[in-house]
C-alpha cells in the first residue's frame, strides 16, 4: 500500500507530501491542474522513464519519494530478501531523482538500484491502468495474453515458445542439408575458403583502428613535424620563447613578494606554472625525437590496410563496419561448415529428433489448449457479472478459441500454440456475438477493460491499483455504477482514481483535489483533501462547474449522503 508521496519540482509540482490511506481515493480538478502529473510522479517513482522535460522550469533535480507498506510475506518481501534489503517496521522507501544534466539515480530503501530493478520490484506493489489502456482490446493477438494469464498458463506458453523455435531452427537446419550434393559441394568450397582466407589474415581485435591511427600519423609527417617544431620554439625558442620570459617573470615575482607576503601565493602559482611548462617543453622535445619519417613502414600500413579493407568488404556490412562483423562471419562460416560437412549422416538422425519434438509440440499445444477453453468458459461468466453491475445489463461476452487451420496429417501450430483466440461481445439482448474490437463503443471497451482488470485484481498479489480516467466514453447512471464497483474493489484494495465525473467521485472514502495557479510568475499545482463542506462544493463543480449556488450545492450534499 503506498503511505505517502514526496514530490519536489516535478512538472509543475513545486513542493508536495500527501498522506494516502486504504480505500478508493479520487483525485479531480479541473482540465489541466495536473492530476495526471501525481500519476506521472508515481510512474516516474515506480521506474517508467527519466527525462529531463520532467524537471520543474527553473530548477535543476526533479524528485520523488514513496513509502509503501509491505507484506511480510508475498513477492515483494521475497524480493527484497533476495537483494539483502531490509524494510524497516514492514515500510519501504523509495526514492527517485533526475537532474538537468541528464543523470538519474534510485534507491530502494537506502540501496542504489537500476531502474531495471526499480521496476521489476515495484511491479509487484502498484498496477497503473491509463486511460488508453482499453485500446489494448482493438488489437486481437492481446486477447490471447488477456485468455492465458487468467487460465494461469502464461509461463507454459512461454516454454511452449522456447519449443517451437527450436523445431524451426531445426528445420532450417535440415533444409541445408537436404541441398544437392553439387549446392553442398559448391557452399563447402565457399565456406572453406572464407575461413581459410580470414585465418590467414592472422586478424587482430580493434587492429584497423590502430593501423588508421598510425596511417594518418606516417602520411601527415611533414605537418606533424611542422607543428611540433613550432610549439617548441614557442615554449623555449630563445628570449622571446614563453619559459624564458617565465623566468624572468618569476625573478620580479620573488622580489616582489619579499616586500609583500600576502603575493606568496601569487608566486607559488607563478613557480606551478613555470614548472609544468618545463615540463611541457621537455616531453614536446622528447617527442620530436622519437619523430621519423619511415616511408617503408608507411607502405606496410597501408598495404595492411587495405587487406582489413577487403576482407570487410567481403564478409562485413561495408569497408567502415567493425572488425568485429568480419569476425562473426568467420565465427558463422566455421559453424555452417561443420554442418554440411556432416552431410547425409545427421540428416535421418535430425529428421528423427524433429518428428519427436513435434509430437511433444502437439502434445503441450493440446494441453494449452484444454485449459484455455476452461479459462474461455470461466472468463466469459466473470466478465458479464461485472458488465452487468457496470450498467451493461443482458450484455454477453464470449471467448472465441479455433485451432489454426491444418491439414489431415499435420497439425498447424504458432509459437503460442494451435489456437486463435479473440473477445466477442452483444452488446444489447438478442444481438448476436461480434468482434469486441469491431463493435464496442469508447465507453463499452472501458467497461470491458474494467472488468478484465478486477478478474486480475483478484487474483493478483499487487495490492494498490491506479486508473487513470478509465471513465473515458461514460456518463450519467452507468458512471454510478462504475463508482459503485470501484468502491466495492476497495474492500481489499487500495484504488486511486483520476475522474471529471462527480458521480463516480461521490462514492470515494477520500477525495483529494489538485489546483493549479499563477504564483511568482511561475505555473504550479497543490493539492489537498477535500472533506465536509469543502467536499460537497468540489462536488457541486464536478456537477455543473458551480460551487456556489445553493441548488448545485443541495445536489452535491445529497449525491454524497445517498453513497454513503
Amino acid at each position: 500500500m503506498l503511505e505517502d508521496l514526496t514530490i519536489k519540482d516535478f512538472a509543475i509540482i513545486e513542493s508536495e507530501h500527501i498522506e494516502f490511506s486504504k480505500g478508493f481515493t479520487v483525485l479531480s480538478g479541473e482540465t489541466g491542474a495536473g492530476k495526471s502529473i501525481i500519476i506521472g510522479a508515481v510512474s516516474f517513482l515506480l521506474g517508467g522513464k527519466a527525462e529531463i522535460s520532467q524537471i520543474r522550469a527553473g530548477c535543476h533535480e526533479a524528485s520523488v519519494c514513496g513509502t509503501f507498506v509491505i507484506p511480510q510475506k508475498g513477492a515483494a518481501s521475497e524480493w527484497l530478501s533476495e537483494h539483502g534489503i531490509e524494510p524497516e517496521n514492514d515500510r519501504i522507501l523509495l526514492r527517485r531523482f533526475v537532474r538537468d544534466t541528464g543523470k538519474s539515480g534510485a534507491w530502494i530503501g537506502a540501496v542504489p538500484v537500476t531502474r531495471t530493478d526499480l521496476a521489476d520490484f515495484s511491479a509487484f506493489l502498484v498496477d497503473i491502468h491509463g486511460q488508453h489502456d482499453h485500446q489494448s482490446l482493438m488489437r486481437v493477438p492481446e486477447h490471447r495474453k488477456f485468455l492465458d494469464a487468467r487460465a494461469g498458463i502464461t509461463e507454459e506458453v512461454s516454454a511452449f515458445t522456447g519449443l517451437y523455435t527450436a523445431i524451426v531452427e531445426k528445420r532450417k537446419l535440415l533444409a541445408q542439408l537436404d541441398f544437392s550434393d553439387a549446392e553442398r559441394a559448391h557452399n563447402i568450397d565457399m565456406y572453406t575458403f572464407a575461413v581459410n582466407e580470414i585465418e590467414e589474415a592472422k586478424l587482430s581485435p580493434g587492429e584497423d583502428e590502430s593501423l588508421e591511427a598510425e596511417e594518418s600519423r606516417l602520411s601527415s609527417f611533414e605537418k606533424l613535424y611542422a607543428g611540433i617544431e613550432s610549439v617548441k620554439t614557442l615554449l623555449d625558442g630563445g628570449e622571446s620563447g614563453i619559459i624564458p620570459l617565465l623566468k624572468k617573470a618569476r625573478r620580479e615575482s620573488q622580489q616582489a613578494s619579499s616586500f609583500d607576503r600576502t603575493l606568496n601565493q601569487l608566486d607559488s602559482r607563478l613557480e606551478s606554472a613555470f614548472y609544468e611548462l618545463s615540463d611541457i617543453s621537455e616531453e614536446f622535445f622528447s617527442y620530436s625525437q622519437k619523430l621519423v619519417y619511415d616511408p617503408v613502414h608507411l607502405s606496410e600500413v597501408q598495404e595492411r590496410l587495405s587487406l582489413i579493407y577487403n576482407l570487410k568488404k567481403k564478409y562485413a556490412s561495408s569497408q567502415s563496419a567493425p572488425l568485429q562483423e568480419v569476425f562473426d562471419y568467420y565465427e558463422d562460416a566455421k559453424r555452417k561448415l561443420e554442418q554440411l560437412s556432416a552431410g547425409g549422416q545427421d540428416k535421418d538422425s535430425l529428421r528423427a529428433e524433429i518428428t519427436a519434438l513435434e509430437k511433444q509440440a502437439y502434445i503441450a499445444a493440446k494441453k494449452i489448449s484444454e485449459k484455455r477453453r476452461a479459462a474461455g468458459d470461466t472468463l466469459s461468466g466473470e466478465v458479464e457479472a461485472i458488465l452487468s453491475a457496470l450498467g451493461m445489463k443482458g450484455a454477453r461476452f464470449a471467448v472465441s478459441i479455433n485451432e489454426k487451420p491444418g491439414t489431415d496429417i499435420e497439425q498447424k501450430c504458432g509459437p503460442y500454440g494451435m489456437d486463435n483466440v479473440e473477445f466477442l461481445i452483444a452488446s444489447n439482448v438478442g444481438s448476436p456475438l461480434l468482434p469486441l474490437a469491431k463493435i464496442a463503443s469508447g465507453g463499452e471497451l472501458s467497461r470491458v477493460m474494467l472488468a478484465i482488470k478486477t478478474i486480475f485484481a483478484q487474483i493478483d498479489p499487487v495490492e494498490t491499483l491506479v486508473f487513470d480516467e478509465i471513465d473515458t466514453g461514460i456518463g450519467g447512471e452507468i458512471a454510478a455504477a462504475l463508482g459503485r464497483h470501484m468502491k466495492a474493489l476497495a474492500v481489499n484494495r487500495q484504488i486511486f482514481c483520476i475522474t471529471h465525473l462527480a458521480s463516480i467521485a461521490v462514492y470515494a472514502d477520500n477525495q483529494i483535489k489538485i489546483r493549479k495557479a499563477v504564483e511568482g510568475g511561475k505555473t504550479a499545482s497543490s493539492v489537498q483533501y477535500v472533506e465536509g463542506e469543502q467536499r460537497v462544493a468540489e462536488i457541486a463543480r464536478m456537477l455543473s462547474g458551480d460551487s456556489d449556488t445553493q441548488e448545485s450545492l443541495e445536489h452535491a450534499r445529497a449525491m454524497l449522503q445517498k453513497a454513503h
